[in-house]
């Protein structure tokens, strides 16, 4: 796939191309953008020059109607592509007509539909209108903007979304009255739309930034179009950036999660459900979350390093046991979180949470064989020492503080070398456990016989 090349996105018939998505999205690196990148969808007529227009603005390859053949329907369903040459990444989205001859009066619901999904996916929505159509109720384009304000209205909380409406074959009105026409005209279907209770009286610069310019006739005038398109393209250069077409846009979904939030709202669309943008955000970051964790939490569990140090204390304790697994660990955490960075912060921290205990789960064991190691030769240690101490005619009080101190204490160095950083497990179950048996251990020698023995003879000397 060329990265400038046209991919159906949602066919004529409303199926959602989700393995041409993938495809998509792979060609051209879309996923590395994190939240630096922009949506540009164009609405409008059939026939009104859509796909010549993304494809001259943006260097797009969009088929394109043939004059020759006729005024018929291009552009069926909805076809994406990447714009070259643009900062920030920046996808062109092309719709089919929205008065489209072929689908007829029994069959508009996917024009509704279409025009929904551009007005959730899109940062920028062209409105592709020919310039003669403002002011006439009759025109073209009407039908088209009572759509739009009826979604905004009704499925859309207040929050700016960016109209530039393109007046197409524009010849001598100047654009200044053609601008104020057009804001009349728009003010007046605003207003004619039906709007919930709590969003009586709303007025419309709360919902959209309203962006107007005109284009002279492209078969006419080629060369005078062709610099107004790179005049129009340069809107687009920065466009996210404070200042830009749509610097002050919000609720950016990370690119890694367009597929899915994409494919969710459109089914939405479909099944005629209310399309919560919030919600549908936070389940997109809820499994793209999920997928990264568990992505992190299969590496973990086949890292070398890791494997390596498992094994190893299967036969005894390992010295730095604790600095190595937490080091691990803490390269797989910052892994996920450079890669969550752009979803919703609650989401992200919940499921690196589950990331660090489900790790965790999986390095007790290992620590828990740390620590019995540690506990058993300990143990070990004290009756060694004590017997040699006690051997060596020491006094018994003695020899059992100065044996017990010093196996204590080199117990509780090793507890902290195999302590994990980012658990808050301790040694405090082996420790009393430790202390138990030292404790019998004292008790016994001091009942031993052979003992009482010893100290007779070394109380005669």
């Amino acid at each position: 796939m060329k990265m400038k090349q046209g991919m159906q996105l949602i066919d004529g018939n409303g199926k959602f191309n989700v393995d041409g998505l993938k495809d998509f999205m792979t060609a051209t690196e879309f996923a590395q953008s994190g939240l630096s990148y922009a949506i540009v969808a164009i609405i409008g007529s059939q026939s009104s020059g859509k796909s010549t227009l993304m494809n001259q603005t943006f260097h797009t390859n969009f088929e394109e109607m043939d004059a020759y053949k006729g005024r018929g329907q291009t552009t069926k369903g909805i076809w994406i592509a990447k714009c070259s040459d643009i900062d920030p990444f920046t996808i062109a989205m092309d719709f089919e007509g929205t008065d489209s001859n072929q689908r007829g009066e029994d069959d508009r619901a996917f024009e509704k539909q279409s025009t929904l999904f551009a007005l959730a996916i899109a940062d920028v929505v062209l409105i592709n209108m020919w310039y003669k159509d403002i002011g006439l109720e009759n025109a073209a384009s009407r039908p088209l903007l009572k759509t739009v304000f009826q979604v905004m209205k009704r499925l859309f909380k207040p929050g700016k979304k960016t109209l530039l409406f393109v007046l197409r074959d524009h010849s001598k009105t100047t654009l200044e009255y053609l601008k104020n026409a057009l804001l009349e005209d728009i003010e007046k279907i605003w207003a004619a739309v039906d709007e919930p209770d709590t969003l009586s009286a709303a007025p419309l610069g709360e919902f959209f930034n309203v962006e107007i310019t005109a284009l002279p006739y492209y078969e006419f005038q080629e060369k005078k179009f062709k610099e107004q398109v790179a005049q129009l393209r340069q809107r687009f250069v920065h466009s996210i950036y404070p200042g830009g077409l749509v610097g002050d846009r919000q609720e950016v979904v990370a690119a890694s999660g367009f597929p899915l939030h994409a494919e969710e709202i459109w089914k939405k669309i479909k099944d005629n459900k209310d399309l919560d943008l919030p919600a549908v955000k936070v389940m997109v970051a809820t499994v793209r979350c999920e997928e990264i964790a568990g992505g992190k939490l299969k590496c973990f569990t086949s890292d070398k390093e890791w494997l390596k140090m498992k094994e190893a204390v299967q036969a005894g304790p390992e010295s730095g046991f604790g600095k190595t697994v937490s080091s691990i660990l803490e390269n797989y955490l910052s892994e996920y979180d450079r890669e969550v960075v752009y979803f919703d912060q609650e989401v992200r921290n919940d499921k690196r949470r589950q990331l660090l205990s489900n790790a965790l789960m999986v390095v007790h064991d290992a620590y828990d064989t740390m620590l019995m190691h540690l506990y058993s030769n300990t143990v070990n240690r004290f009756k060694t020492s004590l017997e040699q101490s006690l051997n060596e005619g020491q006094e018994y009080v003695a020899a059992i503080h100065l044996c017990s101190q010093s196996c204590m204490l080199e117990f509780d160095q090793g507890c902290e070398d195999a302590a994990i950083q980012q658990s808050e497990w301790n040694a405090s179950k082996f420790r009393e456990k430790l202390i138990c048996n030292m404790l019998s251990e004292m008790l016994a020698s001091y009942e031993n016989p052979y003992w009482k023995l010893v100290k007779e003879i070394h109380g005669h000397q």
